[in-house]
C-alpha cells in the first residue's frame, strides 16, 4: 500500500480542520449574538479558560473516567469473543444465546443501570458494569458475523491438508473475524465513555461525569461544557486507539 505524502496527507484533512475552524468561531460569537446566558451556552473562549483554571480537578477526574471506560471495554471484549466463540461453536448457543442478546438491546440501558448500581454498590464496580452494558452488544454481534462470514472454500481447503480442528480456528476462523470484531470494538471504545458517565451520574464521587452533573446544579455552563468536551476528546481518542491497532495488525489485508 503506498503511503500518502505528508502534504497530500494535509490536504486529505483540510475539509476537517475548516469544519472544526469553521464550528469554533459560531461556537465563539454565537452564544452572545443569540443573547444566550452564559450558564446554557457559554463562549468557546470561556470553556477554555474554565479547562485551564480547573486543570487539575479535572485532570483526576479524567483519569477515573478513563480507567473505568478502558477496564470495561477489555472485559467486554474478551467476554464478547467468548460468547462469540461459543455462538460459533455450538449451533445451540446459536439458536438460543444470539436471539436473546439481540432481544436484550430492546431494554433501554438506561432503564437497567440503577440495577447495576444496586447490585455492585456506588464503587468502580458498577460503573465498569454500565459500560460493559454498552459495549458488550456490538463487540459479541460483530465478531459472531466475522465467524460466520469465514470463507467456507478456505475452510475446505484447510481440512483436505488435514487441519485439526484447533488449526481451523487459529487459521481460518480467527483471521476472519478479526474484522468484526475490530469494528465493534472501535464502536465500544466510542460509546465506552457514555457508558461510564452514566454509572457516575447515578452514583458516584468521581469522574467526569460526576464533575459535570455537580457543575450543572451549580449553573456553572463553562465547567460543563469543559468536561464535555473532555469526554468527547477520550471517545475520540479511545476510537482513535482501537482503530490504529487494527491498522497495525490487520495491514496485510490493505496491502
Amino acid at each position: 500500500m503506498k503511503e500518502k505524502k505528508p502534504l497530500e496527507a494535509l490536504r486529505s484533512q483540510l475539509p476537517l480542520l475548516v469544519f472544526a475552524l469553521l464550528a469554533a468561531g459560531i461556537w465563539e460569537i454565537g452564544p452572545p449574538l443569540a443573547g444566550m446566558p452564559h450558564y446554557i451556552i457559554p463562549r468557546l473562549s470561556d470553556v477554555l479558560v474554565a479547562l485551564w483554571e480547573d486543570r487539575l480537578v479535572l485532570l483526576r477526574h479524567f483519569g477515573v473516567t478513563l480507567w473505568e471506560s478502558v477496564l470495561g471495554l477489555a472485559l467486554s471484549a474478551l467476554l464478547g469473543v467468548l460468547t462469540a466463540v461459543w455462538i460459533d461453536l455450538s449451533r445451540l448457543a446459536e439458536r438460543t444465546v444470539f436471539p436473546v442478546i439481540v432481544a436484550s438491546q430492546t431494554i433501554p440501558i438506561v432503564a437497567i443501570s440503577p440495577i447495576m448500581v444496586m447490585w455492585f454498590g456506588y464503587e468502580l464496580g458498577s460503573k465498569v458494569a454500565v459500560v460493559m452494558l454498552f459495549t458488550f452488544f456490538p463487540i459479541a454481534v460483530n465478531t459472531s458475523a466475522g465467524f460466520r462470514g469465514a470463507d467456507p472454500d478456505t475452510g475446505d481447503l484447510l481440512r483436505t491438508m488435514g487441519a485439526s480442528k484447533p488449526q481451523l480456528f487459529l487459521k481460518w476462523k480467527l483471521p476472519s473475524a478479526m474484522p468484526g470484531f475490530f469494528t465493534g470494538l472501535k464502536l465500544g471504545a466510542a460509546i465506552s465513555v457514555g457508558g461510564a458517565t452514566l454509572g457516575e451520574w447515578l452514583g458516584g464521587q468521581s469522574g467526569l461525569g460526576m464533575y459535570t452533573k455537580r457543575a450543572s446544579n451549580m449553573l456553572s455552563g463553562d465547567a460543563v461544557f469543559a468536561g464535555v468536551l473532555l469526554l468527547s476528546f477520550m471517545g475520540i481518542g479511545l476510537f482513535v486507539i482501537v482503530w490504529w491497532i487494527e491498522c497495525m495488525l490487520l495491514a496485510h489485508r490493505r496491502a
